[in-house]
């Protein structure tokens, strides 16, 4: 939908969509500028949009019964009469902003910028202009499009829903003397409380997960094993990702939350290190994490708090010469056994198809000692570009990844 008015010499321009995924994309301009920090048209559109589809939940009885079951307009009166009002649940405006992409842009003859980089609005009259035109605009143009403001407030609702459960979640642990969700019973905790020098290992399987706790360090390296495959949140509703018996206790190991609860201040751990088997398998959990830390926790990410453990591939040995050696390439494996010269073929090369396969004393040494370890840092440098990877190669569709398979399979390394 497209928006557009002037008032007092200020011009406004708006175009937004809604779309099936759960991300809020809103990008700010004032004069042609990109306003990244947003400001007082930003906060104008923020308001008018809530204030809207508030006022449109309040005349779709089925969607506002959905997201307030006890209410019925008796027993509101009923309980006015006696003091005792029921609480209305509304949308709140991050209910509202789920899978929208939106650009706003004003024209201000006179801008005021403040903050350090120059790049937030603060001029209060253009607030009030933006709310007003949009709420004018807004209900004009869904007044006239009722099927899609019923989908927009479908999808509100259900993201209401799923918050609230959240809310009450929090509300249930607090009473029974827990900050969060409590910590789960597999996981081996470190004794360090400084999160600044603690660690957690994310570990596919319990028998990998048995050696990295005997070659852990227990001051500072937790262990959190998993079993079964992880849930691909990106296609689910996230509703249903808080009670996960797969994901809650990587929700609970961190201490943050998820989501719109999400709180970096109480992270546990200042490094949170995927350590799963170097095949193919493995290499699907440790993607279906990202996703996850991706869609739900992303400042983890983008604080660097992230990585993803290296373990070797080979260990190439011959005794006679007390060599021995981890690699982690085929490429490395041949250069290590050229070392050996004429004993090449005398020597002995394991591979290690899983993290179970190795001796707690070599994940210690190899995969888990600061000293000698290899990890991979995950980083965001393109947020738009790393948001479409997501979607298609997790996503539902699947014509988008097969054309994405097709175009970069030269690039692939197969585990056979």
């Amino acid at each position: 939908m497209f928006i557009s008015g002037e008032q007092n010499d200020i011009v406004v321009e708006l175009s937004m969509q809604f779309n099936d995924g759960y991300d809020e994309r809103i990008f700010s301009y004032v004069n042609d500028i990109n306003t990244h920090q947003g400001g007082t048209h930003l906060d104008g559109y923020k308001n008018a949009l809530t204030f809207v589809m508030n006022k449109f939940l309040e005349q779709n009885e089925k969607l506002f019964k959905k997201l307030n079951p006890k209410w019925n307009p008796k027993a509101t009166k009923d309980s006015k009469d006696k003091g005792k009002e029921l609480k209305i649940e509304k949308l709140s405006g991050e209910d509202v902003r789920t899978g929208l992409t939106a650009v706003l842009s004003v024209k201000v003859p006179e801008p005021e910028f403040v903050g350090q980089t120059k790049d937030r609005l603060g001029n209060t009259e253009v607030r009030t202009i933006v709310d007003s035109l949009v709420k004018e605009k807004l209900i004009i143009w869904l007044e006239q499009n009722p099927q899609i403001c019923n989908q927009i407030l479908e999808k509100a609702v259900n993201e209401a829903l799923g918050r609230i459960k959240a809310r009450k979640a929090i509300e249930t642990n607090r009473k029974s003397g827990m900050d969060s969700f409590g910590l789960p019973g597999k996981l081996a905790d470190c004794s360090s409380n400084k999160p600044e020098e603690c660690e957690v290992y994310i570990v596919e399987g319990d028998s990998a997960g048995g050696s990295a706790k005997q070659g852990r360090n227990p001051k500072t390296q937790a262990i959190l094993p998993l079993w079964g495959k992880m849930l691909n949140v990106e296609k689910v509703d996230p509703s249903k990702v808080m009670n996960n018996e797969k994901l809650q206790p990587v929700i609970a190991s961190l201490g943050t939350g998820i989501g719109k609860n999400f709180n970096i201040e109480k992270l546990r751990y200042h490094k949170i290190i995927i350590m799963a088997d170097a095949d193919v398998d493995g290499a699907h959990i440790s993607t279906l994490l990202m996703t996850f830390f991706f869609r739900f926790m992303p400042q983890l990410i983008e604080k660097g708090y992230v990585y993803i453990a290296m373990p070797p591939l080979y260990r190439v040995e011959y005794k006679k010469q007390k060599y021995r050696k981890f690699v982690f390439s085929d490429e490395e494996r041949d250069r290590a056994l050229e070392e050996l010269g004429e004993n090449r073929d005398k020597a002995e090369v394991q591979r290690y198809k899983g993290l179970g396969e190795m001796e707690w004393e070599e994940l210690k040494e190899t995969t888990m000692a600061p000293e000698n370890r290899k990890m991979k840092q995950v980083k965001i440098t393109d947020a738009i570009k790393a948001d479409q990877i997501f979607s298609i190669l997790m996503g539902d569709d699947v014509d988008p990844r097969r054309k994405f398979i097709e175009e970069n399979a030269e690039y692939a390394t197969l585990d056979v």
